[in-house]
């Protein structure tokens, strides 16, 4: 067969493609992978066409892929779809990746567990997975004769059975990782906080050390802070800390209650990167903007939403 096999969004590599592109070269089947939703005019028909999508924004992209090519078939945590890979190919466990459709790729990537404790509404994660379980251990993820540098995907670290065991497998191994997911703040512990400390921990480029976690809700603040304080006692500065603070979900939000979240962080030298909900509320995505780019460091948010939005910035006219 000759087959399509489509990264409709994420920067990542996509571990389900990659699972499908394994499966199927087994077979003897043709790959042709890309990541464009639009079909090129010399472009063949194939037998199949699949297209993994991870984010629910990502709608127009998957509505003009399904125009291009009606008969395909979509999945991923972005999508309604409960399908998994291994449903698609009819086994009851495939663990093999084939990293050759992304060539420029250096690193490992994976999951030691799947699934997660909590029941968010606005997260897919516990419907389509349920809970918590191992998966691979560190040395299974990685690929022998790369960089000891691994992107681990798990939504809930700390939450699977034997973390403990995972996580000295990553300090003896002297491995670096990226805990790409981020790690939930408000269920963290003395211990798990003093083996985040002797771990390698980076951002998603291997530059910066960076933890990411997330402060979704208000109401959260104090045990959000018992988290934060658990850490740096175990040596870990908030200043290593980038939080995603989702804005324009909670129904009770307001301003005040945003930039308490917002300033509270800033306060304690922690990097916030708002997640907006609705990607149509321009107030909010105009917010994102200030946080993300740092223009808060220069430009107070008053006069930041009177100017015209650009695609640069003269950061001259404010530190002038």
């Amino acid at each position: 067969m000759n087959i399509r096999l489509t990264q409709i969004d994420g920067k990542l590599p996509n571990l389900a493609l990659m699972k499908l592109s394994h499966f199927h070269k087994a077979q003897g089947d043709n790959i042709f992978f890309t990541e464009r939703i639009h079909k090129d005019l010399f472009e063949p028909n194939y037998d199949l066409v699949l297209g993994s999508s991870i984010f629910k924004f990502s709608e127009k992209a998957r509505q003009t892929f399904k125009r291009n090519f009606p008969l395909s078939f979509i999945a991923g945590t972005g999508t309604d779809s409960k399908t998994t890979v291994e449903e698609l190919i009819g086994v009851d466990e495939y663990e093999y990746y084939d990293y050759d459709i992304y060539p420029n790729f250096k690193h490992s990537i994976g999951f030691t567990q799947r699934g997660c404790r909590l029941k968010c509404k606005f997260c897919v994660v516990p419907e389509k997975e349920g809970k918590n379980k191992n998966l691979n251990s560190i040395y299974n993820i990685w690929r022998p004769g790369t960089e000891k540098k691994i992107h681990l995907l798990d939504n809930d670290f700390f939450g699977q059975p034997n973390w403990q065991d995972v996580a000295q497998e990553i300090i003896d191994g002297n491995f670096k990782i990226c805990l790409n997911q981020g790690i939930n703040v408000r269920l963290i512990d003395e211990e798990s906080c003093e083996y985040l400390s002797r771990m390698q921990y980076y951002d998603d480029s291997f530059t910066k050390r960076v933890l990411y976690t997330a402060w979704d809700n208000f109401k959260d603040g104090d045990i959000f802070f018992r988290g934060v304080d658990m850490l740096e006692k175990a040596g870990i500065s908030p200043k290593r800390l980038m939080v995603y603070m989702l804005v324009g979900y909670d129904k009770n939000e307001t301003w005040e209650r945003i930039f308490d979240r917002f300033n509270r962080m800033v306060a304690r030298g922690i990097m916030p990167y708002p997640m907006v909900y609705d990607k149509d509320n321009k107030p909010l995505k105009k917010f994102q903007r200030w946080v993300i780019r740092r223009y808060y460091q220069f430009v107070p948010w008053e006069e930041y939403q009177q100017k015209k939005q650009t695609n640069t910035f003269n950061y001259e006219l404010f530190t002038s």
